[in-house]
């Protein structure tokens, strides 16, 4: 009987492959690394290690956990797509985790928080947690530190990840590295406590969040939005 689950995250700036326990999420093996645009290259060679390293193969997970953003394009496209195959192909529950959500929860933080992510190269991307689909939002530069140095958003509150800029509190940045180090396990957590609870995702219909349009596709005309999905 198959008693693993499989997580998949390429939101971040490192890509973040998972091995766990399908009945409580505890972390059997992990792999991460820097995803450099290269998740297409990398995440299948690194997927067939990681299996290779625990002695076991794909008939060994019996659900699958993928990170669903926010993240830059290329990244999260790969990461859904090889996650939402490998569902259809073995026949596997799916259950996609916000990837703020579980760098929260990776943190530690079980209060009101705010993850803090770029997009693109100045702008930056803000996720409260809990997130109820409506309060994420993109902020410009001078709009982000105006937000940063209103009493609301001490450092406490701020989980800052991929972002090194030293108008950020030091405390925000150590929190958001902590986070991209217990993102596997967050997944895991969160991930297989949805499928216990009968909240796998259908296949089709589970899309990635994205903070940035792929490379060089500009702002919709007047008029018209851009789909969540892009396809």
């Amino acid at each position: 009987m198959s008693q693993l689950c499989l997580a998949i995250d390429t939101a971040t700036s490192r890509a973040t492959l998972a091995l766990g326990s399908l009945a409580d999420g505890s972390l059997v093996a992990a792999d991460t690394w820097p995803g450099a645009h290269a998740h297409a290259e990398t995440l299948l060679p690194r997927l067939q290690a990681l299996l290779a390293n625990a002695g076991v193969g794909l008939d060994a997970v019996g659900g699958i956990v993928v990170g669903i953003g926010p993240g830059g394009f290329t990244g999260l496209r790969v990461g859904l797509a090889t996650a939402k195959t490998l569902a259809h192909g073995l026949r596997r529950p799916i259950a996609g985790v916000g990837t703020a959500a579980a760098l929260a929860a990776a943190n530690g933080d079980t209060g009101d928080v705010t993850v803090c992510l770029p997009a693109g190269p100045r702008d930056r991307y803000l996720v409260p947690i809990p997130d109820d689909g409506t309060g994420a939002r993109l902020v410009a530069p001078s709009a982000f530190e105006a937000w940063l140095a209103a009493p609301a958003h001490a450092s406490a509150s701020v989980v800052a990840v991929d972002l090194d800029d030293p108008a950020i509190p030091v405390d925000a940045r150590r929190r958001g590295a902590i986070a991209l180090e217990g993102l596997a396990g967050a997944l895991l957590r969160l991930g297989t406590a949805a499928l216990a609870d009968g909240r796998a995702d259908d296949v089709l219909a589970l899309v990635p969040a994205y903070v940035t349009l792929p490379r060089g596709i500009g702002p919709a005309p007047e008029g018209a939005a851009w789909s969540p999905d892009l396809r």
